[in-house]
């Protein structure tokens, strides 16, 4: 009887990840070397080109470390113009450090675990996760793996250990508010975000702040919580609107959600601004076209991840970052949806 042979076993290749770890280095400074970068010290580069030889490591036909280095953003959520300008400020800090930007999407269904698979095998340089929260298992995994991150607009309350970028959301809902009791207004509307979110629950303070430092009523009725979106802003607005008492203005927590406050003004026909004022926040270049054009608070979104992006690469050179926590100003944008009420 003539034997069977076993098949052959495939070798499994050798990752940069895997190298990285031996190296006791990130994955970036792996790819730099196989890059011939010259940021990296000469015993640096001694140690991992040796690990390369001895490990014989073999870089695939479309080996991500070929092309232009690659910062990562993970998006809960892509279909929004505030992710647009989120992408546009990261992509503009990112080629002025001469690398490029690939997106990730967590609502395409994908775990967890396989997004961090995929972005560490395309060798990227950190990651920049936007409205994400972070439990300690993905902070870990992504220490372990050595790669440098930030979180734009954290949820939750903020962590120490973790770098985050965010806007004055606070003074922001503060000062819209002020802007419709200064014209007069007292039963004013507040629609916020999700309650769950950093961002919604000071944008909410705000104008809780505001309109007591006024001594005017907290109506239950006019503060609700909305989900950021135009549909949201349309449910929230027609419920308060079609009120005994409805409000002479209302402040909504995204440009989106004023989007859907101006569509139940005009079916319930209630004019906009004479019957009601509006203030959004964000200002989306899509504020300036909504008809009458919209007042806003101005979010610097576009600023927000170029700084996420350049705090990253700061991380990546292992530089000392004093303010692990920034929060950039937003500014209140004057446009034709507030009038004096009447």
């Amino acid at each position: 009887m003539t034997a069977q042979l076993e098949p052959k076993a495939k070798k499994k290749r050798v990752t940069i990840t895997e190298i990285a770890r031996e190296a006791g280095v990130a994955p970036s400074t792996v790819s730099k070397v196989l890059n011939a970068n010259h940021d990296v010290s000469a015993a640096t580069r001694q140690r991992v080109q040796a690990l390369l030889s001895e490990r014989n490591y073999e870089r695939r036909a479309y080996a991500p470390e070929e092309g232009p280095p690659l910062v990562d953003l993970v998006f809960q959520e892509l279909e929004s113009p505030w992710a647009m300008e989120i992408v546009r400020g990261a992509v503009d800090a990112a080629a002025a450090a001469g690398m490029t930007v690939a997106l990730t999407s967590l609502s395409e269904g994908s775990g967890r675990r396989s997004w961090l698979d995929h972005i560490c095998a395309r060798g990227t340089h950190g990651v920049i996760l936007l409205l994400a929260k972070l439990g300690n298992r993905e902070k870990a995994e992504l220490r372990s793996r050595g790669l440098p991150f930030a979180v734009v607009d954290p949820r939750g309350e903020a962590d120490p250990t973790v770098v985050t970028v965010g806007a004055t959301n606070w003074s922001g809902g503060y000062t819209a508010t002020r802007h419709l009791i200064e014209l007069g207004h007292q039963r004013i509307g507040m629609i916020s975000g999700p309650s769950d979110l950093l961002c919604s629950r000071a944008r909410m303070d705000g104008y809780r702040s505001a309109m007591e430092t006024s001594r005017l009523p907290l109506d239950p009725d006019l503060m609700q919580w909305g989900d950021f979106h135009v549909d949201g802003g349309f449910k929230e607005a027609t419920a308060m609107l079609s009120l005994p008492q409805r409000p002479t203005a209302i402040f909504a927590g995204s440009d989106l959600q004023a989007l859907g406050v101006l569509e139940a003004a005009r079916i319930l026909h209630v004019r906009v601004p004479s019957q009601l004022s509006l203030v959004g926040f964000d200002d989306l270049p899509l504020s300036r076209w909504t008809s009458p054009p919209l007042t806003t608070v101005r979010q610097p979104l576009a600023e927000m991840a170029g700084t996420a992006v350049r705090l990253v690469l700061r991380q990546e050179r292992a530089e000392d970052i004093d303010n692990r926590s920034v929060e950039l100003a937003t500014s209140l944008v004057i446009r034709e949806t507030t009038v004096p009420c009447t």
